[in-house]
């Protein structure tokens, strides 16, 4: 860092992130045309991006990305950090020849010693031939791969043919209103089209900076999962803006990157519980700066979360239904009355999308 470099706050960062992931303000748009500006969207939990987008888009209809799922024009595939995420085709196909490396070190990792000896390839072309023709959950590719191959761990061969044969998860599952299983297909298959031969990771860590900057070599890998990325951005490195943050770190962003006041207003903002913004840095505390750790709960999605205030991860949320059906916000500490009344607000619009209206919003610290 120079002396020239500008150093930008914790809240300017905060700004900045909140504008490019359009938390600031929502705007009309496609949804497709938001899911790739932001580069795909977290949906581990298969509804949750449906709580991003409405939290994003002025008038969001959960109509439309289930048209887009349904026409297979959006999947939900294993990409960055090996987790599942909401893409364009374009993008999935783009994505998984870059996020290979990823998915097979994370094999390793955590299947090892269970396939030592294995013949990965080839049990990979066996399970990408099976799931060229039909979707498989992974418990029938277990019961398959372990008749093929009796003396070995089917449920660590399973796994091996989930990470590395490139799948999407098929609808129903994803669709609003519709439950269906975790069944794979393969990208090809599934699209009609290969991916892509040649991607380029110059592009994809652009993007990556117009949609999360200004950001650090290591907030990239954080967010994709990949390493060695430094040389990339130091070959990218002309055609960027340098900037530091308040410890000193270098930080990159695209040369056209809002950086807005560090005294922007930031409304209440509702996220699902496992939102990129809130994973896609090696330092979160931009937006989360008491370091909260953010759990990934069970079931679908959509049925509860994390709270914005002031831009900060500073609650969490929970859609309870049945006979006592609420929705109760905690806070992490407490909040003045105007800001009571307007996480109730937004709240009482989140339930217009969950539930109904008329649900009771409790707010407690």
């Amino acid at each position: 860092m120079n002396a020239s470099t500008r150093v930008l706050s914790r809240r300017e960062l905060n700004r900045a992130t909140l504008q490019r992931q359009q938390l600031l303000r929502r705007e009309s748009g496609p949804v497709a045309e938001l899911i790739e500006r932001l580069v795909g969207m977290q949906a581990q939990a298969p509804l949750a991006a449906y709580v991003a987008l409405w939290s994003r888009l002025e008038g969001f209809d959960p109509a439309e990305l289930s048209a887009l799922m349904l026409e297979r024009r959006v999947v939900r595939a294993s990409l960055l950090r090996s987790t599942i995420h909401l893409v364009t085709a374009e993008d999935c196909l783009m994505m998984w020849p870059l996020m290979y490396p990823v998915a097979d070190r994370g094999l390793r990792g955590a299947f090892g010693k269970q396939l030592a000896g294995a013949d990965i390839d080839a049990l990979v072309a066996f399970g990408t031939d099976l799931m060229s023709r039909e979707p498989y959950s992974r418990s029938r590719l277990r019961d398959v791969l372990g008749e093929r191959w009796p003396d070995r761990d089917a449920n660590a061969m399973a796994y091996a043919v989930s990470y590395l044969a490139g799948t999407v998860q098929v609808t129903p599952r994803g669709v609003w209103g519709e439950t269906g299983p975790a069944a794979l297909q393969t990208i090809e298959s599934w699209l009609g089209r290969a991916p892509i031969t040649d991607p380029s990771i110059d592009d994809l860590v652009l993007r990556y900076l117009a949609a999360f900057g200004p950001a650090s070599v290591a907030d990239v890998q954080m967010w994709s999962g990949l390493t060695r990325l430094r040389e990339v951005v130091d070959r990218l490195r002309p055609g960027l803006r340098g900037y530091a943050d308040e410890d000193g770190r270098e930080l990159f962003d695209v040369p056209d990157g809002p950086v807005p006041d560090a005294d922007t207003p930031a409304p209440i903002r509702f996220l699902p519980e496992f939102d990129n913004l809130l994973l896609s840095h090696a330092d979160r505390r931009r937006v989360n700066p008491a370091k909260r750790t953010v759990p990934l709960p069970p079931g679908n999605g959509a049925a509860m979360g994390t709270v914005l205030i002031d831009g900060d991860y500073a609650a969490d949320w929970r859609h309870h239904r049945g006979a006592d059906a609420s929705l109760r916000v905690t806070t992490h500490a407490p909040v003045p009355a105007a800001v009571r009344d307007a996480i109730e607000a937004e709240a009482i619009a989140l339930l217009g999308l969950i539930g109904s209206k008329e649900t009771p919003v409790v707010v407690t610290s």
